[in-house]
């Protein structure tokens, strides 16, 4: 059980790179074992509409890097971009990584509940800081179905899925294995793990691909087994708050049929398609994999054309109805 959240500290830091309003602000939220950790970034000291942005898969930092090849800082460069357009964000370190390793001893011991409790953690602390804040949240990939999990929290205002699958986890991966004709080598033991997984057993990959081996660790097989039971269709279908949709139509990892069926799931949801975007929000001209690939380690490429604009828009319309 997580104990109660606690607001511990807050630094106020002036930058003036941007415009001479930004603030940037750390704070802390009680983990089960120790401190959450995440950075405010808002263009004013009491800003009125705040997003929590959910981290996607795997050792994903706040800034959105990961250190198995992702330095696209696309979380960062998203903070920066809304706090122009008067947006404050919260992003955060997840359980057990970077700044917030102290929450847990074992990273891997985590469930999507366990997620959803530190984005109540968050919620309690922006409430604690701020002053009447509407909390929206944002999910990125596997943060997506977080934020599905947690979108009826009474305090969250609406919530935006950015390239999220409309299918459990399990058929992704299928699909994704399946999809790419170099995974022929892996396929029938890949087909063979997730099906295990998918009916809660626990699977030996010791003589199997090293690819798969790392892939289906023993020590990630139960959060697999776990996050493989959430139907992101099933979630954003009994959501009755303001969801925008937010599909890049050069992402690798999930279709623009999966954002089409999440909006058929939710028909009062918003769907935005942004052509030549891809999986980390940056603008892809071509279908070519290597230049897709290159934009995850270039972070000095900005945000592409339209995110920013799509997000703050649908904030904006839905904002005035509260």
């Amino acid at each position: 059980m997580m104990q109660s959240v606690f607001f511990i500290k807050i630094v106020y830091m002036a930058h003036f790179i941007m415009h001479k309003n930004t603030y940037e602000t750390f704070l802390q939220a009680q983990g089960p074992q120790g401190s959450l950790q995440g950075i405010l970034l808002s263009p004013y000291p009491n800003p009125k509409n705040v997003i929590l942005i959910i981290p996607g898969s795997g050792p994903t930092d706040r800034d959105g890097n990961n250190p198995l090849g992702v330095n696209a800082s696309t979380y960062r460069l998203l903070a920066e971009n809304m706090a122009l357009n008067d947006i404050a964000t919260l992003r955060v370190d997840k359980r057990g990584m970077f700044a917030s390793s102290a929450a847990v001893t074992d990273t891997n011991a985590v469930t999507i509940n366990d997620y959803v409790e530190d984005v109540r953690s968050w919620i309690t602390v922006l409430k604690q800081h701020l002053e009447s804040p509407c909390i929206w949240l944002l999910g990125h990939s596997e943060g997506g179905i977080v934020a599905l999990a947690a979108a009826e929290e009474r305090d969250v205002y609406g919530l935006i899925v950015v390239a999220t699958p409309s299918s459990p986890l399990g058929e992704v991966l299928r699909y994704q294995f399946k999809a790419n004709q170099e995974n022929a080598i892996l396929l029938d033991d890949a087909l063979f793990v997730i099906n295990e997984l998918e009916h809660n057993r626990r699977t030996n990959v010791q003589n199997m691909h090293p690819a798969l081996q790392r892939i289906f660790h023993p020590a990630v097989q139960g959060f697999l087994m776990d996050i493989f039971s959430f139907n992101p269709s099933h979630l954003i279908a009994r959501i009755t708050k303001p969801v925008l949709i937010l599909q890049g139509q050069r992402v690798l990892q999930v279709t623009e049929n999966d954002a089409r069926k999440l909006k058929s799931a939710n028909p009062k949801s918003t769907l935005v398609l942004l052509p030549d975007v891809n999986h980390v929000l940056k603008e892809v001209h071509s279908a070519d994999r290597c230049e897709n690939n290159s934009a995850y380690t270039n972070a000095s490429l900005p945000l592409a054309p339209g995110v920013v604009d799509a997000i703050t828009e649908f904030m904006t319309h839905n904002a005035l109805r509260h």
